[in-house]
């Protein structure tokens, strides 16, 4: 799994901040996560519901709405329609950057505002609320006794979760003006509700409402116990993973969204290594290494960023093979190494500055390798050791004249 942090356009011209959590291997579907109110992406059910989807092979953008969090404007000249808005600029962002997205999550005022951007978003097969408002207008009730004064001055500034924020009259108008239930009954995807029966902030019984109002295929789970926000561990995870299961059954695979990505043919155990193509960017690739999978990809000034990029694996084969062999070596000597750490860096620099290269003109490669040794070891058992770390089967083989022959696959 990669996190890969962006900023794209808002809906009204400002910049957002978001993080793409990226699975491991080809993304089966992507999804957006929009958060609570006066929330951010960085919150307890954002960040972990959305790393934890990527363990179902679903990529999951989160972001920040207007004025919040890493997102540029001011969170006083925005409303729940420049929020939906937002959700609308987020999805196009990642159809752009990825896959449209067919799984809408949102939690709280969030998923009311998923809700809400559903019908604007035809590729959309699934949405999913956490302990969501049926009325956008019940975010009131968190500044009730405020309501009066912003009606009669225009604004006045609330305190929420701790924080002060600017509220105007114009979002109080704006949220009168929604109508949701009409949405809701509208809805053309699948619906799974989540809802904790004790939540303080935003009652169950709007969950019955959603419920009542939408048409099937919908289903509601409790999340027996679990806080407004799922700040425990344990809670997020769970509705991660209800959300993971139910998604398989409702959001189709990427085959069709992917620009160009090719089907995945891959061994079960395949011989070697094999990298294929993710879709994912420009670079995006996928690794099976015998049973393994793993990202490669190129930083953000060409890529994406999700993985590794090749010079990275490769200094990544030398550490590993260079602290294996040195420990393996230790163990057969009785020697007391308690532990290894090497670091690598590649560069190019002018043969001339290269004494031990053979060529003498242009420039050349150079991996530089540190090693640290942790242990009571005497000088004669480390200089031994760092004589040893270009024994290492990896070292040998960059150092030795490499065939490497390539040819067309037949199919």
């Amino acid at each position: 799994m990669a996190t890969v942090p962006l900023t794209f356009p808002g809906a009204h011209g400002t910049e957002l901040a978001g993080r793409l959590e990226m699975p491991v291997g080809e993304p089966r579907a992507t999804a957006l996560f929009a958060h609570c109110f006066t929330c951010s992406k960085e919150s307890a059910a954002a960040s972990r519901v959305s790393r934890a989807l990527t363990d179902e092979g679903i990529a999951v953008l989160r972001f920040d709405f207007t004025g919040l969090g890493g997102s540029d404007g001011d969170f006083a000249s925005t409303d729940f329609s420049s929020n939906v808005d937002d959700v609308v600029a987020a999805a196009e962002h990642l159809g752009e950057s990825l896959a449209r997205p067919s799984l809408l999550i949102g939690h709280s005022l969030g998923g009311a505002a998923v809700l809400a951007a559903a019908s604007r978003l035809p590729d959309v097969d699934a949405v999913a609320t956490i302990g969501a408002p049926a009325d956008p207008s019940h975010v009131t009730a968190l500044f009730a006794d405020d309501v009066p004064r912003i009606e009669e001055d225009g604004s006045a500034r609330v305190t929420l979760v701790g924080r002060e924020f600017c509220v105007r009259k114009e979002f109080l108008e704006d949220l009168a003006e929604q109508k949701q239930t009409e949405r809701i009954a509208a809805l053309d995807a699948a619906l799974l509700i989540l809802h904790s029966p004790v939540d303080q902030t935003v009652g169950v019984e709007n969950a019955r409402t959603i419920y009542d109002a939408a048409r099937h295929p919908k289903s509601f789970v409790a999340l027996d116990g679990a806080d407004h926000l799922l700040q425990n561990r344990r809670d997020s995870q769970f509705a991660a993973d209800l959300i993971g299961a139910w998604a398989s059954r409702h959001v189709p695979e990427l085959e069709a969204q992917t620009q160009g990505a090719p089907q995945e043919k891959v061994p079960e155990h395949p011989d070697g290594a094999v990298v294929v193509e993710t879709g994912a960017g420009r670079f995006g690739q996928v690794v099976h290494a015998g049973s393994h999978r793993f990202v490669a990809d190129e930083p953000r000034d060409v890529g994406l960023d999700t993985g590794p990029n090749p010079y990275d694996f490769l200094l990544t084969a030398l550490g590993t093979c260079t602290s294996m062999t040195l420990q393996e070596f230790a163990r057969r000597k009785g020697w007391p190494l308690e532990s290894v750490r090497v670091e690598l860096q590649h560069s190019r620099v002018h043969a001339d500055d290269c004494a031990a290269c053979e060529e003498q003109s242009g420039q050349v490669d150079r991996i530089e390798r540190v090693v640290h040794l942790t242990g009571d070891l005497d000088d004669a058992q480390r200089t031994k050791l760092l004589q040893i770390a270009d024994r290492c089967p990896v070292h040998r083989t960059l150092h030795n004249q490499i065939d490497v022959p390539t040819r067309l696959a037949d199919d």
